[in-house]
């Protein structure tokens, strides 16, 4: 059996590839007959469907293969970008090279800069530990003690010279007198030398001397101008007081003026008011007057119009009276036509009476029609200027009223400000009072603080000169020197005096004379009887030796 190809490719041969919607919709179906169904492959098939959903593999295998070239470059550019024998690899190798070579001297360096800080912080620290020991070496205290040691040299320099002088004049009674006098010299020198720095220690004593009477002068100074800036301080706050009582006053007399002024200026305004109004009365009367002189020139006129029309019309009465009398004496004389003619003639003439009787009586009803309307202009006018018066008279009113307020709120302000002012100054005047107390508590404290301090430095360098001293005075005795002038030097207490130590000092005292020398020290047994017996060590003791018994 062969069956005959009726579907080929997709489609029905010779049709069109469009098909009617409403063919399809409206056909009837026929039953399929399965002896005219052709099969198609699987390719086929699958070709058709997808040109069904427009799906174009071609287009998708070359997007995929376009991905696969482009993921196959990226690889390739991984796997060259390590290699070492291309250019890309040489420069990459010469950067990293020089990168690491760029971060060994950058370490280098600042493992230099390290070292050359360290070596000049220790520099600076032994600058500073130098001059801190050449300053040290340049006070007051250490130079007379290396006086007293340089004395010491002296001593025992002297000690040898007596000793080699006693050995000589042991060994040889003859000296060569160059030799005498070269030792008289030297001797002379020595003395010249003392003397000098017998002169010069004296000219510091009194450099200091005159140094402290300057600090006491100051200190004196100073509290003078301090109470004479306290004295200024109040005789400001006083004046400032009085100046605000004054304020007070001028303010309260403002005031009382200002009320006058305004007592005066209401009387001045009900007396405007009271005149405005008696103006006002007058106008109103001068109005009236004028109505009233034109109402009865207005009646005049009427009179007079309508006596005019009397005459006018009684004039054409005598006139109407006068042809008839003509036509009647006429009438006589002519036929009937002219009869006829007489009274057409009549008739006219009436009717141009009634005509102008009737314009008359127009022009009459049009004048009183014209003389109401003004009059009732006129009265609204009048009633218009009236009521834009009054309307003024209340906006000025409410102005004034409106002003009086504003004044009385800018007074009232005025006067908040005023108290608030006075308010301030005071809170002012309490807190400078506040902030000068608390200056003088922490100057004070600061002052505490600071002798404090100063006693504790005072210590320390007491502490630091001590042992400074005990060290040379140990290598001065272990070389045999004289240490007694060290000793003398390396009292207890800085200044350089020979009075007692008061707060870590020892001051020097005087003579009142022209010499200025300095007063010496005596210490016996009996002076540490006596400052025993009158200073207080045991109060237990104390009340013991003065009988309590409790």
């Amino acid at each position: 059996m062969t069956t005959v190809s009726t579907v080929q490719y997709g489609r029905r041969q010779g049709s069109s590839r469009k098909v009617h919607s409403a063919e399809v919709q409206t056909g009837p179906r026929q039953p399929i007959d399965l002896l005219q169904v052709t099969v198609l492959p699987r390719s086929e098939w699958l070709r058709l469907q997808d040109s069904l959903n427009q799906v174009n593999k071609h287009k998708d295998s070359l997007i995929e293969a376009a991905k696969q070239r482009e993921a196959m470059h990226l690889r390739s550019k991984e796997v060259v970008k390590n290699w070492t024998n291309t250019i890309a690899g040489q420069r990459q190798k010469k950067l990293e090279a020089k990168k690491i070579r760029e971060e060994i001297e950058e370490e280098e360096r600042k493992r230099i800069d390290i070292e050359e800080a360290k070596y000049q912080e220790q520099k600076r620290k032994e600058a500073i530990e130098r001059a801190k020991t050449q300053q040290y070496y340049q006070t007051d205290r250490v130079k007379g003690f290396h006086s007293a040691l340089l004395l010491t040299e002296v001593l025992k320099e002297r000690e040898a010279q007596i000793e080699l002088r006693r050995r000589e004049q042991n060994a040889s009674k003859d000296v060569d007198k160059e030799v005498l006098a070269m030792i008289a010299r030297r001797e002379e020198e020595a003395s010249q030398i003392e003397e000098q720095k017998a002169l010069k220690k004296k000219q510091e004593c009194l450099a200091v001397a005159e140094s402290l009477k300057q600090q006491i002068k100051e200190h004196d100074h100073t509290k003078a101008w301090e109470k004479m800036e306290e004295r200024k301080e109040a005789e400001e706050t006083q004046r400032l007081r009085q100046l605000f009582l004054w304020e007070q006053s001028m303010h309260e007399q403002n005031k009382q003026e200002e009320k006058r002024n305004i007592m005066r200026a209401h009387q001045k305004h009900l007396a405007d008011r009271d005149i405005i109004q008696a103006q006002e009365a007058q106008k109103q009367d001068q109005e009236e007057e004028n109505r009233r002189l034109f109402a009865e020139a207005k009646e005049k006129m009427m009179k007079l119009r309508k006596e005019k029309e009397e005459m006018l019309f009684r004039g054409m009465q005598r006139h109407r009276e006068a042809i008839i009398e003509r036509l009647a004496a006429q009438r006589q004389e002519q036929t009937s036509n002219e009869e006829e003619l007489i009274s057409k003639a009549v008739a006219q003439a009436e009717a141009k009476r009634i005509r102008q009787q009737r314009e008359m009586d127009g022009k009459k009803a049009a004048m009183v029609k014209s003389i109401a309307a003004h009059r009732e202009a006129t009265l609204q006018e009048k009633e218009r200027i009236d009521h834009e018066e009054k309307q003024k008279a209340a906006e000025s009113l409410a102005a004034k009223k409106e002003a009086d307020s504003i004044f009385l709120e800018k007074q009232q302000l005025k006067e908040q400000k005023m108290k608030e002012y006075a308010k301030t100054l005071q809170d002012t005047y309490v807190h400078q009072m506040v902030e000068k107390r608390e200056l003088g508590k922490r100057i004070k404290k600061e002052d505490q603080k600071f002798e404090a301090s100063n006693v504790k430095l005072i210590v320390e360098e007491e502490m630091q000169f001590q042992q400074y001293a005990k060290h040379v005075i140990q290598t001065a005795k272990a070389a045999q020197r004289n240490t007694y002038p060290l000793h003398k030097a390396a009292k207890e207490g800085i200044g350089g005096g020979l009075g007692p130590v008061f707060g870590g000092v020892r001051p020097s005292y005087l003579v009142h004379d022209e010499s200025g020398a300095q007063m010496p020290n005596y210490v016996s047994g009996t002076t540490q009887d006596i400052k025993e017996l009158n200073e207080t060590i045991d109060i237990q003791q104390s009340k013991k030796r003065l009988g309590f018994t409790w």
